[in-house]
């Protein structure tokens, strides 16, 4: 997205277009409201297969008003990219792993990525997506890397924590350990109805998806363990 299509998000919070002054009284509104329409729209269809007629008419706003505000197709869906990692960060933020003991601040972190992301299909669909779009609009973000600053300085101070209290063994990189996790929790989800039909489970049972839960926690407890 190129800084015309920003300022054009950044200046959605105080105009709108005269004649469309029914549906911009609350910009922000708007605009969320357009996001999480077009989340379930990317998500079932990916980029090339979204419609912005058909997000225009499930928001009961036009594409004349989606295009102010994002600027094109691809403005909107870079724009849901960025507001999913918004969201799980800041979620991921207020777990307070710093309050706990090490181990079980890592416990409470790879349960949680289990549960966000067990309960947020539409994020690793969109996701899926981008990979298969090889991150060239995600690579256009003005805002990711910061995004995502706060995850792995999290889980570097969990780990330092652990190693110095001799919980945790040395040598372990932070971003490696949360690749580890998200590999683990994202599968789970990504490839819940390839491998379940294969291996005929029903990976959305809630007594598979709690047994997975716990094995998962567990080997990424066991693989930092000392």
């Amino acid at each position: 997205m190129n800084e015309t299509v920003h300022s054009r998000r950044r200046s959605a919070r105080s105009a709108a277009p005269a004649k469309e002054t029914t549906r911009t009284n609350d910009p922000e509104r708007t605009m969320a409201n357009i996001m999480e329409v077009a989340m379930t729209e990317f998500a079932e269809k990916g980029l090339a297969g979204a419609r912005i007629d058909e997000i225009a008419a499930a928001t009961q706003t036009s594409k004349r008003m989606i295009y102010y505000y994002f600027g094109s197709k691809e403005g909107l869906y870079l724009a849901v990219l960025e507001e999913s990692y918004r969201q799980m960060r800041e979620i991921e933020s207020q777990q307070h792993l710093e309050d706990l003991e090490p181990e079980a601040a890592l416990r409470k972190l790879v349960e949680f990525t289990f549960d966000h992301h067990a309960t947020h299909e539409n994020y690793i669909r969109v996701v899926m997506s981008e990979n298969m779009n090889r991150g060239q609009y995600l690579a256009q973000s003005q805002s990711i890397q910061q995004l995502n600053v706060p995850a792995i300085s999290s889980i570097r101070k969990l780990y330092e924590r652990g190693v110095a209290s001799g919980v945790f063994r040395p040598g372990l990189n932070a971003i490696d350990i949360h690749a580890s996790i998200s590999a683990l929790t994202f599968f789970n989800v990504s490839n819940r109805h390839t491998f379940g039909l294969i291996f005929k489970l029903d990976m959305a049972d809630a007594k598979a998806m709690a047994a997975r839960r716990a094995a998962i926690t567990e080997m990424v407890v066991r693989y930092v363990r000392a």
